[in-house]
């Protein structure tokens, strides 16, 4: 008898703030709509696929000074995937964590490595938005995919540029106050040059990324990221 794989994909987000014009579960939208992207087109890897609730809470420190934001921190979150990842194991071959927000890399790549060398078929996969390393954080890339997605959610007219300087160059003070303290909107780009035509190319692009991590199946390095 054959068993079909089945796969569990997990959206993780954050609940965090985005500026003024975008909404805090950005992160979890963008992380949802990915999934179900992958979704529709699962007969590339397995010939069943569950769409799991999101985590909408992650690791958010850096933008814990803005209301809104509610951060589990790194730790917390390492365990969490960890347990939802033995929990979902019962019944699935394999856990496809697909992830909306840059800081809950950290605790990913503890999480993942540890459900593989449990045995478990683990794996996780960036939502990739920007290539600009002036543009990480509610600029103009993400502004554009949720004009694309989910234009009723974004407010245009409250939009304003913020910290527009390359995130290798404000690193060092973003680790020693969170965003706020290179950039008072907390916004890292610049958002008012956003469109849902540009949303639209950005997301055929990340779909195509994800889509071919997927397919591929290929958890590399000590870090369990599909390559």
């Amino acid at each position: 008898m054959t068993i079909e794989p089945v796969l569990a994909v997990l959206p993780l987000g954050a609940t965090e703030q985005h500026g003024a014009h975008l909404p805090t579960q950005t992160d979890t939208l963008l992380a949802v709509a990915t999934a179900r992207g992958l979704e529709a087109a699962r007969g590339l890897v397995v010939a069943d696929a569950h769409v799991l609730p999101a985590l909408a809470y992650g690791a958010s420190g850096e933008h814990q000074s803005f209301p809104g934001t509610v951060s589990l921190g790194t730790e917390a979150l390492e365990h969490a995937v960890v347990e939802l990842g033995r929990s979902v194991s019962t019944w699935a071959t394999r856990l496809l964590v697909v992830n909306g927000h840059g800081g809950n890399v950290d605790a990913l790549r503890r999480a993942i490595p540890r459900l593989r060398v449990e045995g478990r078929d683990a794996a996780w996969l960036p939502c990739r938005t920007s290539e600009d390393p002036a543009d990480s954080h509610a600029g103009h890339a993400e502004t554009s995919l949720m004009l694309h997605l989910h234009p009723e959610l974004v407010h245009m007219e409250r939009a304003a540029a913020g910290c527009t300087r390359p995130l290798a160059e404000i690193l060092p003070a973003l680790r020693a106050g969170g965003v706020a303290a290179v950039s008072p909107s907390g916004v890292l780009g610049d958002p008012t040059t956003a469109t849902a035509a540009e949303g639209r190319r950005l997301w055929e692009e990340l779909l195509t990324d994800a889509g071919g991590r997927l397919a591929r199946w290929q958890p590399g390095g000590s870090d369990g990221m599909l390559r």
